[in-house]
């Protein structure tokens, strides 16, 4: 991993790949009219898999091929997220105090469509991470969509799945989490399926979960006929560090983070030369022992490395600057500088607190800000499942009071017909109002 300059953190502007954009938009356009034929056409060409029915009919069968564990892991993993999930407040409200009675009712979406990659590896924990927060809203239907893969997808033991379709893994935590319906379609033709339905696939009203490039263009672009969480992209983490953390433990973090894909990045910054070289060191002596170390070391050449800095206090600035998916405070007093933090997806406190445990049996969902959206974007969670709906039921003095003012506010504007409507059950003059 390399050094680099503090100009390196500065984010570069985000430039549409406009070819993408074109070819996600013609494969949307054309899923949208032809709906399963299509799907099954662009599964043959992009994932080399002949579909025939795209539901997966049978979520149990899977356990037979995956250790028990793992499902123990698994349904730990549930419990977790679960349990966190439910400590968020997520009550309607009512109030009397402003004449009348005003307030907000909070009501579940009815249907979700959740997109769970499945590219360089099956990814069981993105799923948990994304359905069981909507379960805890109480999403009336969770689907999922999820790649096949030419003879099946990797099992846990590194081989196809018997019989094709996605990996067992995924399917047993779709079973865990309790998904309606799972269907074996993946990448933005996926995203078209759920926006818009097909004969097979029902249309949703809201679709979340990460995806590749072309998924995250497809959100985007189909935002509007469904709703969107956000738009994740590859993963991002900062470590910030002194001379009293483990370079070790430092260096497994980094590599953990650059084995995602060559997209990611793994940033390290401290004011300790010495740590530093520490970690490069580490990083040397683990990397081949990792099966994908290709990845990493493409990973590490081009979105990744240490930034030394004069002390924590600019190391903590930096960051926040940032703005990253993942913070990770490895240092002597972490709980410290946490009131400097105003913009990152997830703050990781301590050594004990490392980021494998986000992505897995923390708690929290680890679909989280990335790209420098942490600057106004939240982690995934059960605000995301539900709609607010306001309340208004005004007393008649409360109207009488007010809406003289509404009339005026109404005519600055110019609109006299709201002026009107806003004066018809009032003894208020409209003449006296005008100016």
């Amino acid at each position: 991993m390399q050094f680099r300059d503090r100009a390196w953190l500065k984010r570069k502007p985000i430039i549409e790949d406009m070819e993408a954009l074109e070819r996600v938009a013609a494969i949307l356009a054309d899923v949208r009219t032809r709906g399963d034929s299509a799907l099954r056409e662009y599964t043959a060409q992009f994932d080399r898999v002949d579909i025939q029915e795209f539901r997966i009919p049978d979520l149990k069968a899977a356990y037979d091929l995956v250790p028990p564990k793992i499902v123990d892991a698994l349904r730990l993993a549930a419990e977790r997220v679960e349990a966190f999930h439910r400590k968020q407040p997520l009550t309607s409200w009512i109030t009397h105090d402003l004449g009348g009675t005003l307030g907000q009712i909070v009501t579940p979406i009815d249907r979700v469509g959740v997109y769970v990659p499945g590219g360089t590896a099956p990814l069981p924990s993105s799923l948990l991470h994304s359905v069981i927060p909507a379960r805890v809203a109480g999403v009336r239907e969770v689907i999922v969509a999820t790649p096949p893969h030419p003879g099946g997808g990797p099992s846990p033991g590194g081989g196809p799945s018997p019989g094709g379709g996605p990996s067992p893994v995924i399917l047993v935590a779709a079973d865990i989490a309790g998904v309606d319906a799972l269907y074996q379609v993946g990448g933005a033709q996926a995203i078209a399926a759920l926006a818009y339905g097909t004969q097979t696939i029902p249309r949703v009203d809201k679709i979340v979960g990460p995806g590749n490039l072309y998924v995250v263009l497809a959100k985007k672009l189909v935002f509007g006929s469904v709703g969107i969480e956000s738009l994740p992209g590859p993963t991002e983490t900062v470590v910030i560090a002194d001379e009293s953390a483990n370079p070790g433990w430092v260096a497994a973090d980094l590599l953990a983070q650059a084995e995602h894909d060559v997209l990611a990045s793994a940033i390290l910054l401290t004011p300790s030369r010495t740590f530093a070289e520490g970690v490069q060191i580490e990083i040397a002596n683990r990397i081949e022992k990792l099966s994908r170390a290709e990845i990493i070391t493409q990973t590490f050449e081009r979105g990744s490395g240490m930034v030394l800095t004069r002390d924590l206090a600019e190391a903590v600035a930096l960051a926040d600057e940032y703005a990253p998916e993942h913070l990770c405070l490895a240092v002597h007093d972490p709980w410290a500088w946490v009131p400097k933090i105003r913009h990152a997806g997830g703050i990781f406190i301590g050594e004990h607190s490392f980021e494998v445990l986000g992505d897995y049996v923390a708690g929290p969902s680890h679909v989280m800000p990335t790209a420098g959206s942490a600057r106004f974007s939240s982690p995934l969670n059960v605000w995301d499942f539900v709609r607010l709906t306001s309340l208004i039921a005004l007393d008649a003095d409360t109207t009488a009071r007010i809406a003289p003012l509404a009339a005026q506010i109404a005519q600055a504007e110019g609109l006299d017909g709201h002026a009107s409507a806003a004066l018809a059950r009032t003894t208020v003059d409209q003449e006296r109002l005008a100016p």
